[in-house]
């Protein structure tokens, strides 16, 4: 979306500064949600019979595309996009073939994509085709049953089907787990040889309270990743890596099989102090922390002045000047400090 004016003096040194929030940590990576739907209700996203956003709310891809060539024209490197199941979104391709030009520029680094892998037997080949090379499958269980009641819909071979699919396109597939206590923890053995045996890295993700918990229990879910390290070291001859991502994740390496294993631990370790990103949700609106409720309009500068940018680069710039130290998520005191009220799926995972 080109200026009225061509931008000129101190204007234009600030168009061009970096995303810097006020803890001197650069914002390189946006997470973009194009849709709060699902084709799945896993019971720790969201409520079984969830009330979704009226269509007529949601940017449109075109806008979509013009809130992320605006990131990007701000020095952001990495898009991840997400939802809900971002695949279900009508005519997502349109926008992931849009994003192609930024990646061909070289202004983009990474277009990278997190979903359930429902869809992936459709669109690994297109996903690869418009220059994503990896993406990252939510992926709990792999036992039929505990997927079943974990989804509350099921369908994993499906899913498996999709994993297959994505890895013969040529996509880097990284699994996603969820650390369930009383659920996942004896599939740890399994599902890492499993993933060890299709050349995948896994990475274990402490349970977050976010959401209206229901009847879900989440203190009674957590399991804590020291444990889940500490299992590892049980089997495997295990090193830490020095790794960094600029991401919430730690890494180890199990010698016996080569693979990278993460470990995201918003409650047992603080992970904030190297934050470098932000979320887009599927109406506009930018959260600088997942574990805040702060939030900025983005949606209104960008409807205001489609056909000039500087409106939302403004808003941009004053929502990154209150980003937070950190999230408030704690398990320590046995009760749910921090919990957030709206779901992931709102968010973007």
């Amino acid at each position: 979306m080109p200026l009225a004016q061509p931008p000129t003096g101190h204007y234009l040194l600030l168009m061009n500064a970096p995303l810097i929030d006020p803890f001197a940590r650069a914002i390189t990576y946006l997470r973009v949600s194009v849709t709060d739907r699902c084709d799945f209700r896993c019971v720790y996203c969201m409520s079984e019979n969830m009330t979704f956003l009226p269509k007529k709310e949601l940017l449109t891809l075109e806008e979509l595309d013009a809130m992320c060539t605006t990131f990007v024209g701000m020095g952001v490197e990495k898009l991840r996009i997400t939802g809900g199941e971002p695949l279900v979104r009508k005519g997502i391709m349109t926008f992931f073939n849009s994003m192609t030009r930024h990646l061909e520029s070289g202004a983009l680094k990474e277009l990278t994509l997190t979903t359930n892998g429902s869809q992936l037997e459709r669109f690994a080949g297109d996903l690869y085709a418009a220059g994503v090379r990896r993406v990252n499958i939510s992926l709990d269980t792999i036992d039929e049953g505990k997927f079943a009641e974990i989804t509350r819909w099921g369908r994993l071979p499906q899913v498996l089907r999709g994993v297959e699919a994505a890895l013969k396109a040529g996509l880097k597939v990284k699994i996603n787990a969820v650390a369930l206590k009383d659920f996942n923890e004896d599939e740890l053995p399994a599902l890492t040889k499993w993933c060890a045996d299709l050349g995948m890295d896994l990475t274990w993700i402490e349970v977050m309270p976010m959401g209206d918990l229901g009847n879900e229990d989440r203190l009674g879910q957590y399991w804590s990743l020291d444990d889940v390290r500490a299992r590892y070291a049980d089997h495997y001859t295990v090193t830490d890596l020095a790794e960094r991502t600029g991401g919430p994740a730690r890494y180890v390496r199990l010698e016996e099989t080569g693979q990278k294993i993460g470990f995201i631990t918003p409650l047992s370790h603080n992970f904030c102090e190297s934050c470098n990103r932000v979320r887009l949700t599927c109406t506009g609106e930018l959260y600088m922390c997942l574990g805040q409720e702060d939030m900025a309009d983005l949606r209104a500068p960008l409807r205001a002045s489609p056909d000039d940018s500087s409106a939302l680069e403004a808003a941009i710039r004053e929502a990154i000047s209150h980003k937070p130290k950190g999230h408030d998520f704690d398990y320590s005191r046995q009760r749910l400090d921090g919990q957030m009220p709206r779901h992931m799926s709102h968010t973007g995972g």
